[in-house]
């Protein structure tokens, strides 16, 4: 695995990746693909939404034409301080009406006429303005298929046996509502507030209450075949999305400004938020992200889907579509994986829809220049395609596709439907988590994102674009969990971390008697990390403590970019983590191991991309499209989402 401490950075420049056209034809390169700093100093960012200075501009050019047309627009705004005597009066002047604040995320939710967008975005107090966009939801055998049901039964320090089911952990899931009365919660709902103002926690869609029971579903309902993989733990309902399954990041907000405030009281340690919006501002600015950031830093371990656009309209794979806030590098982004139907893991592909890397949410200067935030994501997978799970009674996903209703039962609290998407991969991370949370509480999230990549399975034939670390492990990660330390905040990097010897990095999870196929699948760890830009491996991930571990860090903090260079800080590293040169098509053994899916000798930032027409080891063609480009319109994107949950892979 050609990886070295440092190396000349290879194809992790992700400078340039860009869509393809539906036609394979090749888009022109557009200008600003550079991925200079924000904090760089060498340009000033524009403080306002490219989206909204579209929409600026068009009604300006409306205006001249003698056309009409609302001048109104609803905007999330974000605050570097509280508001002085001038914005005060801005914001309580005729026109300007202030709908909603989050004092927990120092954000405001603000109807305004479009023409006073620059006059707000010119005062000192204000950080960034952004449109109040829409968020979308992104569409039996699991918990046995990763590994889950393979540790249920534990022995704590004392030699107390107890069940590993989540037990104890709240995990609060930002969705379309759900369905109580459905066995498949048992009496372990604890509640739900409606964000979208319909004044309903129920579940008329059908969204949430299939994801809640992926997560935490129960494990004695129909004899446990479609049990959650932490059917212990606690749900709260937090309904951002409206019975069209639909809601405004106002409403997203509303909901995390309330998680920062109460999450200790009810201990939820796991949020999963199974929707998205396209990844426009760069994650720095998208206030969904900025949300997200602190409730990591706040303990809390944060699921985001990746989205449903991995493939064109005319079904050709796409690059950069990930949606937000799974753009968010704090956040554990998932992508879904094809289990062919079956508990086997030996037959799981990438599934076709899953949303690939890298993010291409962007900032722009005050010349216009773009500059893209180009993480490598998402930062692992599980399965989500055609995924059987709670059905919600008589909701809309069903009764217009009747045939997504698994035929399981004839009462109405033990139905259960078919969905797929990377909606569904994301609860079945979230469950893991809560797993690892119960096993031991004082995991931060880092360590929890750690613990589930280092652990998870390659899939052979796909690159770390598609499937970050890979497939996810629940028994290695309850075996890693089981060996590691918590260290405190400020333990010197590179002390020791491990209780013992090391756990072996392999798996084999049994199936029981399976006609026609091995009663167990064994497979090798993948051994690595995601980290931002690049990916590491190195046993010292596990053997000794990094930095990147704490709280108020992300994973990727502490690797530099220098003359094309890639390197660690040895603040936050230790020298036995290595970082990797390139992006291999993996061969199902070690993170990185595989053949060269994008080569070495590209160099990475500051001003310097990919040329025209990129060919790309898989032989997408790549170009430098401005957020959908001509792949899809935005009508097209939520309509590809919608029809991935119905629809998914063979």
């Amino acid at each position: 695995m050609n990886q070295t401490k440092v190396v000349r950075l290879g194809a992790l420049a992700l400078a340039a990746l860009m869509l393809a056209s539906p036609s394979g034809a090749v888009l022109a390169a557009g200008k600003g693909g550079n991925n200079a700093r924000q904090s760089d100093g060498h340009a000033r960012r524009n403080k306002v939404s490219a989206d909204l200075r579209q929409s600026l501009s068009d009604s300006r050019d409306s205006r001249r034409k003698g056309k009409g047309g609302s001048d109104k627009t609803s905007v999330v705004l974000q605050l570097s301080e509280k508001p002085k005597g001038l914005l005060n009066a801005f914001l309580n002047r005729n026109g300007v009406h202030v709908n909603a604040k989050f004092d927990q995320l120092n954000s405001l939710a603000v109807e305004l006429p479009l023409s006073a967008l620059e006059e707000l975005a010119a005062f000192d107090e204000v950080s960034y303005v952004s449109a109040d966009r829409e968020m979308v939801s992104l569409g039996g055998h699991l918990s046995v298929e990763v590994g889950a049901e393979m540790v249920r039964q534990q022995v704590s320090d004392a030699g107390a046996a107890y069940t590993l089911n989540g037990a104890g952990v709240g995990i609060a899931v930002l969705d379309s509502g759900l369905y109580s009365a459905h066995k498949s919660f048992n009496g372990r709902y604890a509640g739900g507030k409606d964000y979208t103002g319909e004044g309903r926690t129920d579940d008329p869609f059908g969204h949430g209450t299939h994801v809640a029971a992926i997560a935490a579903g129960s494990a004695s309902l129909l004899s446990g075949k479609y049990s959650g993989v932490a059917p212990g733990a606690t749900i709260y309902n937090l309904r951002v999305l409206n019975s069209a399954g639909v809601g405004r990041v106002s409403a997203v907000l509303a909901a995390l400004n309330e998680l920062l405030l109460y999450h200790s009281y009810y201990n939820i340690r796991v949020v999963n938020m199974s929707l998205g919006m396209p990844a426009i501002d760069s994650y720095r600015d998208d206030p969904v992200c900025v949300a997200v950031r602190k409730l990591v830093d706040a303990g809390i371990v944060v699921v985001a889907a990746a989205g449903n656009n991995g493939k064109s309209i005319a079904g050709n794979k796409v690059y950069g579509l990930i949606h937000a806030p799974g753009n968010e590098p704090s956040a554990i982004t998932v992508g879904s994986s094809n289990d062919a139907g079956s508990v086997m893991r030996d037959d799981d592909t990438m599934a076709s829809f899953s949303s690939r890397g890298p993010t291409r949410s962007f900032w722009t200067d005050e010349a216009g220049q773009k500059h893209y935030d180009h993480l490598m994501k998402p930062d692992l997978v599980a399965p989500g395609n055609k995924i059987v799970s709670a059905e919600a009674e008589n909701n809309y996903l069903v009764r217009t596709n009747p045939g997504l209703d698994a035929g399981t039962s004839k009462f109405a609290n033990q139905k259960m439907m078919r969905l797929s998407g990377t909606s569904m991969a994301t609860p079945v991370v979230a469950g893991a988590a809560a797993l690892l949370l119960q096993l031991n509480p004082r995991l931060t999230p880092n360590m929890v994102k750690m613990i589930l990549m280092y652990t998870s399975q390659q899939l052979a034939g796909f690159n770390q674009l598609e499937q970050g670390a890979g497939e996810v492990n629940v028994e290695g990660a309850v075996r890693l969990a089981k060996a590691l330390k918590v260290l405190p905040v400020g333990t010197a990097v590179g002390t020791p971390m491990l209780l013992g010897p090391a756990p072996t990095p392999r798996t084999s999870i049994s199936y029981g008697d399976t006609p026609g196929k091995a009663a167990a699948t064994s497979f090798t760890w993948g051994q690595g990390v995601i980290l931002n830009h690049t990916y590491a491996t190195g046993s010292e991930l596990i053997s000794a403590y990094q930095a990147a571990y704490g709280l108020g860090v992300i994973l990727g903090d502490g690797v530099l970019f220098s003359d094309g260079a890639v390197m660690g800080d040895g603040v936050i590293f230790s020298d036995g983590v290595i970082f990797a040169d390139r992006i291999t098509t993996s061969n199902g053994v070690i993170l990185g191991d595989g053949l060269p899916f994008l080569g070495a000798g590209v160099v990475f930032g500051d001003g310097v991309v990919f040329g025209d027409g990129v060919v790309f080891g898989d032989g997408v063609l790549l170009s430098d499209g401005y957020i959908f480009g001509d792949l899809v319109t935005r009508g097209d994107y939520a309509a590809q989402s919608l029809s991935v949950l119905g629809g998914g892979d063979l």
